[in-house]
Order: C-alpha cells, then structure tokens, then sequence
C-alpha cells in the first residue's frame, strides 16, 4: 500500500502554526510512515520551529499584501510570481496526494499551485472572518475545515465541514486546581486568579491597563498571573517589577514574557484576559475558561472582533474594545471575579463552542480525499 504525501503550509504566527503542527502530529500517529512535508515563508517563525518538532520544510520568499503602501504591492506580485514558480517545482518534486492550508502568506501559492497540478487541496480556516487567500482557494478546494457557524457566507456550503480548531496537546489534558500549578506560579489557593496573556508578542493596550491597574487588582483580592509579550515587556513593565520574578503569595503576582506552562496557567485560572485570536479562543471554549477578550484592531478585516462577537453575542465572553481596555478592562476584571454566579455562567455557555478532537477530524477529511484520488474506487 502506497504511504501517504502530504504538504501543510502555512504559518507565520502561532495561530497558524499550532493547528498545523496538531494535523501533522496526528497524521503521523495514525499513519507512521506518511511523508510529511512543510511549506512555509522564508524568515518567518515556521522556518525554525517546524524543524524543531521534527518536520522537514521548504521556504517560500512570501510577503503579505501591504494595505498601508499599495505602491509597495509591485515587489509582493513580483515575489508572488517567484513564490508560484517554486511552489510547483516543489510539488511536482514531492508529488503529494493532498496540500493542506492553514492560512498564512505561503499557504496561497502553495495551494492555488496544487489545485492548478490536478491536486486536491484542504483549507483549515480558523477564524469567523474568512481571510483573503482562503476566500479565493474556497472556490478551488475540495473540502474546507471550520471553526464557526455561518461560514456559507465565504465558502461552498457543500464544501464546509465543522471541525473547530486543533490546540495544543497538553491542554486537552490540563488540569484542574491542582497544587504543583499554584505552586508552579507562586500563589495561593483559596484565593480569585487572574490570567492574562496577550500573545507572544504582547498587546499594548491590554499591558497598560493592567499595568496601571496593579494596585486595584491587588486590593481586591486578586492574584495575576501576566504574560507581558516579549515586545511590550521593557515598554510596559513597571520598574519595580523583575522579568520571571516569583513575587511570592502575599503579592500574588507573577508576571512575564511568556507562559512556558499554559496548561498550568489555564488550570487556576478563574477568568483570563486575551486577544481575540482564534486559536486562544478554542482553547478557552475547550477549557471552560470566562474571558474577557479584548479584540486586536491590527488584524486584517477586523477579524478579531468578529471572532469575540460570535462568543459575547450568546453571552459566551465579555468583550471590550480596544480604545476602551484602559478605562474598564480592570474594573470589569473585578466585578466580574467578585461575582461567582456569572463566572459560572460564562463559563457554562463558552463550552458550548467548544469542538473536540478537532486534529482527528480534519485527518478523517484529509484521509478521505487522498484515498479518492490514489483510487476513486475505495482503497
């Protein structure tokens, strides 16, 4: 029997990667020997961490389309073209029995060259807001991989399959409250956790209204677990405060530019504090967790906002925009952990997004188009 060939491409943030990373672990538990290959863009995170998971990848000099300078958007055509030409050159070298997109700049001419080469190709789309490239690929793919309800809008009905969005392994697993993950953070239990993270990166505004907020968190009683971002973290962090410091439990705070154990971060806490992105939101819905999301304005199409809104529409999360985080983000922090009876609420009707074993689904996809095009009359 013919072992499998998959490309996955995509990538260029962790809301990217990490679904890309959940498929190709889960093709090679069930498929030992599947050949997998990696297609991302050139000088973007992918390039060093799939390798890192064990993955092979080929670069693609892929840029995104510049919205602020459309004069600049003459060199991205030009590197458009380049990146079609190596895509199928790679393609046709692999000879893969499926292309699978993620979203991300290389993901477009990698699949709109795979479906030109008689290939069938998958998209995983992550958000409630289709993005550009996948709105164009909707009409060439043969299956498309979901996270939201009414996403006819973008895509063939026919063509939709919901299957949420793979998240990490070990937070499927997290645990619950348990003493190594107070211990891990230096806090106590008994007492209201407050978590907040805004993405590898940070989120200024979420950063200063925490920031300038401190004081009132800590005299109300709440702990704070604060993952500052590595590009706000100099920027945001108050002068007393060291990255990495375990401030003790009478402080009840711990503070820096990342979160190593998620899954112990998620475990305590009673609600959390985020960014809108579509992988952090799966993650909440899966794990039950209250937020308060505070959509990025920077996101093409204000995807972001659309993603909350599907959520706090149904009374699933808060939401607070942007340019008004600073002035209510940490009072409604503390109405809302003071307030038992609405934590549970929130919590009750944001598992109802929560979608399962979402890698396994999109394999099950997967595996089905690659055994009709090796033989279209049943392996």
């Amino acid at each position: 029997m013919r072992k499998y060939r998959i490309i996955i491409s995509g990538g260029g943030t962790g809301g990217h990667l990490f679904p890309a990373l959940s498929i190709a672990n889960e093709l090679k538990h069930r498929f030992s020997d599947a050949d997998i290959l990696f297609v991302g863009a050139e000088n973007r995170m992918e390039m060093e961490r799939v390798p890192v998971a064990g993955y092979r990848i080929a670069g693609l000099p892929a840029v995104g389309y510049n919205r602020k300078n459309p004069l600049k958007n003459i060199g991205v055509a030009l590197r458009l073209l380049k990146c079609l030409r190596m895509a199928k050159k790679i393609i046709r070298d692999f000879k893969p029995d499926i292309a699978i997109g993620v979203g991300g700049y290389a993901s477009g001419p990698t699949l709109w060259m795979a479906s030109s080469l008689s290939i069938p190709i998958l998209i995983q789309e992550q958000n409630s807001y289709a993005g550009m490239t996948n709105k164009i690929l909707g009409k060439r793919a043969s299956k498309i991989c979901v996270a939201y309800r009414g996403m006819d809008r973008f895509f063939p009905a026919d063509r939709i399959v919901m299957t949420g969005n793979p998240v990490r392994k070990e937070l499927e697993t997290s645990c619950e409250n348990d003493e190594e993950s107070f211990n891990y953070f230096g806090l106590k239990p008994g007492r209201p956790v407050l978590l907040v993270v805004g993405g590898s990166l940070g989120a200024r505004t979420i950063n200063r209204a925490i920031g300038n907020g401190l004081t009132a968190l800590q005299d109300a009683g709440i702990q704070v677990i604060w993952q500052t971002g590595k590009s706000n973290y100099e920027l945001q962090r108050h002068p007393e405060l060291d990255s990495g410091t375990n401030y003790g439990t009478d402080n009840g705070l711990w503070v820096n530019d990342f979160i190593t154990r998620m899954d112990y971060a998620y475990s305590i806490a009673d609600l959390v504090v985020s960014r809108a992105g579509a992988g952090t939101i799966s993650e909440l819905c899966l794990l039950k967790k209250p937020a308060i999301l505070v959509p990025s304005p920077n996101v093409a199409e204000d995807h972001q906002t659309v993603n909350a809104r599907a959520l706090s529409d149904h009374h699933a999360a808060i939401l607070i925009p942007d340019n008004m985080a600073e002035e209510q983000l940490v009072r409604k922090a503390i109405e809302l952990l003071n307030d038992r009876e609405r934590l549970h609420d929130l919590s009750l009707k944001i598992a109802e997004f929560a979608q399962r074993d979402s890698a396994k689904r999109i394999v099950d996809e997967a595996v089905r188009l690659m055994d009709i095009q090796n033989n279209p009359k049943g392996r």
